[in-house]
C-alpha cells in the first residue's frame, strides 16, 4: 500500500507503516499544563515555505493521501527555525512528528535547543553547532536501516568543545521500511531531560540544562542528501509550559482539563501518544479515595459543521470513558459523558494555538454514592496494561 505526497510542485510516494507505535505501560510522558505554540502547517499553501519560519535553504508543505494534515517536506541541507518559539522555561514539553521515505538512507535529523541573542544567529545551530560559549543541547535522530543497523540518537550538551554530555543510544521503534513515522516527545524539568521516540524512553539524563542559562529557541536541521529522492517530513509541533498538576486538580479542585488527549481530525480514535496522560488519570481514578464518579466532557474547535462537532465531541468523550473502563478497571456506571462541540470555546481566535486549546477533554467530579456502612460504592479492578488506539463508533 502506498501513500502519495501531494504538493503544488510534484507527486511522490512513501511506504505506509502498517505497525502500531510501540507505546506501553512505561510511557509516562505528560504534556505541560499550558499549550503555547502549535504548528501543523494548516495555514500554509501546498508547495510554500511556512510563514513564521526562517531557513537558509528551502522546504515545502505537502499532504499525504492516507495520513491526515500537512507536513513540511525537507529534502535539502539547511536549518529550519520556528521563530514563533521565543521562550523555553525550566518546565516545558515539546512534541513533534517526524517521518522519512521508505528506503531512506541519509544523515540524521537534528534538533538544537539554545539561546539566540538575535534571530539571525539561528544559522549557527545547524546539523553541527558552532559552540560559541552559549549553552546548547544538540540532538540527532535517525531511523533504523532495515537489515543494516538500528536506529540511533546522539545527545551532545555544552557551551564549547569540552562537552558535558556526549553519547549515543539505539532503538528499534523507527525504521526506513515499516515504521517510517515517529512521534518525538521531549520533557524538560529543571536540569533533567527525558526524550521518548514512539513511546520508548531513549534519554533520561539528570544534568542537561544549565540552571544559569536561558533558552529561547529551537532549530531543526538536515544535512546534505546523498540521494535526491530522500527526505524528512515534519509536523504536529506542540510546545507546552508548566508542570501538569493532575492529581491536585482531580482530588482537590474537582476538575481537570487537558489538551494532551489527542485525536486525528474528525475522528474519535485516540492517538497513541495520549497514553501518558490517560495512564496518569487512570491511576489516580482507580484509587479508592479518588474523585469518582465523574463526568467526561469532550470539546472541539469551531472548524466545520456545528452539529457534526457536537457529535464528534460526544464520541471522543465516550472513547476516553471506554479506555478508562476497559484498561483501568473503573466502573462504567460511575462515569457519564457529554459532548459540547464548539459551544464552550475557551479562545475564540482562529490561530492554531487557539484551536488546539479549544480541542480538550474535561474531567469533572460528581458526588460520590456511599454504601451503608460508609464504604465507597466504587470497587477497584486492576486490568492489564492499556493498548491504543481505541475507537468508539456512533450509535445506530
Amino acid at each position: 500500500m502506498k501513500q502519495i505526497l501531494v504538493s503544488a510542485i510534484a507527486l511522490f510516494s512513501i511506504q505506509v507503516s502498517q505497525a502500531q507505535l510501540a507505546y506501553n505501560s512505561k510511557y509516562d510522558f505528560v504534556p505541560g499544563e499550558k499549550l503555547i505554540a502549535v504548528e501543523n502547517f494548516e495555514n500554509t499553501e501546498l508547495g510554500d515555505f511556512p510563514l513564521k519560519w526562517q531557513t537558509n535553504a528551502t522546504a515545502e508543505v505537502v499532504t499525504l493521501n492516507d495520513k491526515p494534515g500537512k507536513w513540511l517536506k525537507i529534502s535539502k541541507e539547511g536549518v529550519f527555525f520556528p521563530e514563533f518559539i521565543k521562550d523555553l522555561p525550566e518546565n516545558f514539553t515539546l512534541e513533534f512528528d517526524l517521518a522519512v521515505n521508505s528506503g531512506w538512507d541519509e544523515w540524521p535529523f537534528v534538533l538544537n535547543i539554545t539561546n539566540l541573542k538575535t534571530p539571525k544567529e539561528y544559522t549557527n545551530y545547524y546539523h553541527y553547532v558552532g559552540w560559541k560559549g552559549i549553552h546548547t543541547i544538540h540532538m540527532q535522530f535517525q531511523p533504523a536501516r532495515v537489515n543494516q543497523r538500528l536506529g540511533s540518537s546522539k545527545l551532545v550538551v555544552g557551551r564549547d568543545g569540552n562537552h558535558e554530555v556526549n553519547n549515543d543510544v539505539e532503538y528499534k521503534t523507527w525504521d526506513n521500511k515499516d515504521l517510517t513515522f515517529a512521534h518525538v516527545s521531549l520533557w524538560r524539568q529543571n536540569k533533567r531531560l527525558r526524550v521518548y521516540l514512539n513511546g520508548e524512553k531513549i534519554w533520561d539524563v539528570q544534568q542537561v540544562f544549565d540552571p544559569a542559562s536561558k533558552y529561547n529557541a529551537i532549530t531543526f536541521a538536515a544535512s546534505r542528501n546523498n540521494q535526491p529522492d530522500n527526505y524528512f517530513l515534519l509536523s504536529n509541533i506542540r510546545l507546552a509550559i508548566g508542570a501538569a498538576d493532575t492529581r491536585n486538580k482531580l482530588n482537590k479542585v474537582g476538575k481537570f482539563v487537558t489538551t494532551g488527549i489527542l485525536f486525528d481530525p474528525n475522528s474519535s480514535e485516540i492517538k497513541p501518544e495520549s497514553y501518558g496522560v490517560l495512564r496518569e488519570i487512570g491511576n489516580i481514578l482507580k484509587v479508592t479515595d479518588s474523585l469518582v464518579p465523574l463526568k467526561i466532557v469532550g470539546h472541539t474547535d469551531s472548524d466545520g459543521d456545528a452539529a457534526k462537532n457536537l457529535e464528534l465531541s460526544r464520541l471522543r468523550a465516550e472513547a476516553v470513558k471506554t479506555y478508562l473502563v476497559n484498561e483501568f478497571g473503573l466502573i462504567a456506571d460511575s462515569i457519564v459523558t457529554a459532548g459540547m462541540g464548539e459551544t464552550m470555546l475557551i479562545d475564540k481566535n482562529t490561530t492554531l494555538e487557539a484551536k488546539a486549546i479549544n480541542r480538550r477533554v474535561e474531567f469533572v467530579s460528581l458526588p460520590i454514592t456511599v454504601k451503608t456502612g460508609g464504604e465507597n460504592s466504587l470497587p477497584i479492578t486492576v486490568k492489564p496494561e492499556p493498548k491504543l488506539p481505541i475507537t468508539v463508533k456512533p450509535k445506530n
